[in-house]
């Protein structure tokens, strides 16, 4: 299991205690009004000024920009281009919110926004999540291990699967009308991935709230698998027993294999996989780094594929 180190023991004091005093209101349901948009961004900007050390896995550089992180984002409902969430999401109404968690489980159940709010405490995480085309970033995430959602609804032995279903509103996703996708956008975990510890359910960022174009209200967050297994505004969980077909394996199942794990040895076939470069990086000019197994994560999450080729499960 992997060892998190406390915020406390990875940030100066002062910006914890900034990041404590967010989450606590964010949980609350009283952030913005309570500390103004001012002491929100500045808590933010200290954020993003710290490095940080996931323990176990790599030295991170200080995270990405606030700003790169909430207008260079994939999310098709809202369009195509990387900043058409940005200029679209707007539109979502995420209050009231609801995921229905349903499927092989002893007892399926609706859980509201505060349902989930309530469900565990909320902690922060330094994830790099490799995005497609080569592309990555550093998120400070707010949320908590999804395992803490799944195993209130007790998965019964015959559950092999998980799967994720967004939200697909034509009225406020002007994406949908695009036949880009088949909607619902779908996503799928095996379940022992899901149960990783490492699997988020994602419910903040950056202290905030998660902004629209970044999932809000609720996402999932998978840091050892490419950006696209990270399924936005998450209004259904289903646990099944055989593979799901995720949106993008229907799509292009050549190119978007189920697991999706970062491997630099296995290229796309319209790019190779064996460098990125960091979001907000000084440009196309900037040295690439090599892109890691795992993104980094092989110590931890490397037993959950022994045995397994990875080139033909990609």
């Amino acid at each position: 299991m992997p060892n998190h180190p406390r915020t406390s023991e990875i940030t100066p004091h002062t910006v914890y205690e900034q990041r404590r005093q967010l989450i606590r209101l964010m949980a609350s349901g009283v952030v913005g009004s309570a500390l103004g948009i001012g002491a929100i961004h500045e808590a933010q900007a200290a954020l993003a000024a710290a490095p940080s050390r996931l323990a176990g896995a790599l030295v991170l550089d200080k995270p990405t920009a606030y700003k790169d992180a909430t207008t260079y984002n994939n999310f098709y409902e809202f369009g195509t281009d990387k900043s058409d969430p940005a200029r679209h999401a707007h539109r979502l109404i995420t209050q009231p919110w609801t995921v229905e968690v349903e499927g092989l489980v002893k007892t399926p159940r609706k859980f509201s926004l505060d349902d989930l709010l309530k469900l565990s405490p909320l902690e922060e995480r330094i994830y790099r999540l490799r995005c497609v085309e080569g592309w990555s970033m550093v998120i400070p995430w707010i949320g908590y291990s999804l395992s803490a959602l799944l195993k209130k609804v007790e998965p019964l032995g015959s559950a092999k699967f998980v799967e994720f279903i967004s939200l697909a509103d034509p009225k406020t996703m002007p994406g949908v009308a695009s036949r880009v996708l088949d909607w619902p956008y779908v996503e799928g975990l095996r379940l022992d991935e899901a149960l990783h510890p490492l699997t988020l359910l994602g419910l903040g960022m950056y202290g905030d709230v998660l902004p629209k174009q970044n999932g809000a209200p609720v996402r999932l967050v998978v840091p050892w698998k490419y950006g696209f297994k990270s399924s936005k505004s998450i209004v259904k969980i289903r646990l099944v027993e055989h593979q799901p077909t995720t949106s993008w394996g229907r799509s292009a199942p050549r190119e978007y294999g189920f697991y999706s794990n970062v491997n630099p040895q296995v290229n796309h076939p319209r790019w190779s996989q064996a460098t990125e470069r960091r979001i907000g990086e000084d440009g196309l000019f900037t040295r690439k780094r090599k892109t890691l197994l795992f993104n980094g994560y092989e110590e931890q999450v490397g037993q959950l594929y022994a045995g397994m080729d990875l080139q033909k499960n990609y």
